[in-house]
């Protein structure tokens, strides 16, 4: 565990009107006490010593006061400070914050005093990773601080805040300890062959291993297939031929002027994407350039670069115009995304007067299809029903099933599946206790790698990479 004391700013870049400065480590009172001038303290320009004060503060009360600089006694700020006595804060240290004003300049000056009274700035993610390596959290719920920062729908939220509690930490435990147990009756076995009928009991310890560990593993990874959306989002292309509607649709989807419209075709010439929440799932929507043949260079290169989002895409939108007859490169483009999940858009349905649409071919009529006017508005709900319908499939989310793992989770569980599924499959078979117990063994440490017990430090490292400065 790290000994030395960190600090950053804790709030957001920008003006505002409380920004946090924290401070963590075995020095964090006295460092802060060095800088800060308690309300009621003498103001003739002497102070409490630094010692004092920092003894005097106790633990997770607000002190109000001001931060000063105690080379030449200038004020920077009137500030609220809490002191938070070690073990019971995030990090297991001593912690201290600073709530001022917010704005870069007087965070900016405020952390330069911390800093010159011994403290060093954190890294990304390192007051988090203290409160991982101290055991205050595992693994897990350090990852679900990011995704409860980074979450960009309610249900997202929720997912977060279900792993953060420890629902899946729980999970995990729970199958990592049945286990144990069995590795434990297996070395017994192995230590005592002449007591092995007694110990291993064939049909028992499969139906346990089975019911309370392979079936509990096939549930998260099903559970991570059928809904790791609703935390990650999906990427969505709105593409069709120049002109069809496609920025009228994007600006329809964020109720914002965000994509230009004009009867002009090929105005749109680069990628535009915006995010949005379409039914609880986090979609990235890209408005793209027009696809038809040019020798516009510039807009051969819009073609090109939506070429490229569309091979990246989970869903496409293809778009056309249900006031005209098919065109060649309605055809050319079906041709480029049919492998693709897609939806059929029939746009400008307000301009046909039986609302049938130009006739489709038949090899079209595997894409779900919607009409819609873009300008209007008009099926618009229905697009957004359909989108969700194909993203999620039959899957529905609750409050009490919202534990889903992350693809690092997912992969962990898999490899344990497949090793404690080997593991029944030869005790079936006879095979000796030893390699039983390997196979066992193997699928435990792919379990603690979740949480964080076998986990290597370059992945540590990793996942922490991904905070920001101050979390």
């Amino acid at each position: 565990m790290e000994q030395d004391t960190i600090a950053a700013v804790a709030t957001p870049v920008g003006s505002g009107g409380i920004g946090i400065i924290k401070i963590s480590g075995r020095d964090a009172l006295s460092i802060a006490a060095a800088i800060f001038q308690k309300t009621g303290d003498a103001t003739d320009g002497s102070r409490t010593t630094d010692a004092h004060l920092a003894a005097a503060m106790q633990s997770h009360r607000l002190y109000h006061g001001h931060i000063v600089d105690p080379e030449n006694g200038r004020v920077l700020d009137e500030v609220l400070i809490s002191a938070m006595s070690a073990p019971r804060t995030y990090t297991r240290e001593d912690v201290v914050e600073i709530n001022t004003h917010s704005g870069q300049v007087v965070l900016a000056a405020t952390l330069e005093l911390v800093l010159k009274q011994g403290a060093r700035l954190a890294e990304p993610g390192e007051f988090t990773k203290r409160a991982y390596l101290s055991g205050r959290i595992d693994l897990t719920q350090a990852e679900a601080v990011v995704d409860i920062i980074n979450s960009r729908t309610d249900k997202a939220l929720e997912i977060a805040a279900s792993q953060i509690r420890g629902d899946l930490k729980q999970k995990v435990e729970a199958i990592r300890d049945l286990l144990l147990e069995s590795l434990t009756e297996i070395e017994a076995a192995i230590d005592f062959p002449e007591d092995v009928e007694d110990i291993i009991k064939d049909g028992k310890a499969v139906a346990v291993i089975a019911n309370k560990a392979i079936e509990p593993l096939k549930e998260l990874i099903q559970q991570y297939k059928e809904a790791h959306i609703l935390r990650d989002g999906i990427k969505m292309a709105v593409v069709g031929k120049p002109n069809v509607g496609k920025s009228s649709l994007m600006n329809r989807l964020i109720q914002n002027d965000r994509a230009i419209v004009t009867s002009i075709p090929g105005t749109t010439r680069d990628l535009i994407e915006e995010t949005l929440n379409i039914g609880g799932i986090p979609v990235v929507v890209a408005d793209t350039a027009g696809l038809h043949e040019t020798d516009d260079p510039v807009e051969v290169i819009g073609i090109q670069k939506t070429e490229e989002y569309i091979n990246r895409s989970d869903l496409v939108l293809f778009m056309i115009d249900a006031s005209e007859p098919l065109a060649r490169e309605d055809h050319r483009i079906y041709e480029t995304i049919h492998n693709k999940r897609s939806v059929l858009v029939l746009n400008k349905i307000d301009l046909v007067n039986n609302k049938d649409g130009p006739e489709l071919p038949d090899t079209w009529e595997q894409t779900p299809a919607i009409k819609i006017s873009a300008l209007y508005g008009e099926g618009l709900g229905a697009l957004k029903d359909l989108i969700v319908k194909i993203a999620m499939g039959d899957f529905q989310l609750e409050a009490e099933n919202a534990t889903i793992p992350n693809l690092r989770h997912k992969i962990a569980l898999e490899r344990c599946l497949q090793l404690t599924a080997s593991a029944v499959e030869a005790i079936n078979n006879k095979t000796p206790f030893e390699l039983i117990a390997i196979d066992i063994q193997e699928a435990i440490d792919a379990l603690g790698e979740i949480v964080g017990l076998t986990t290597r430090e370059d992945v540590i490292d990793q996942i922490f990479s991904r905070f920001c400065i101050g979390k």
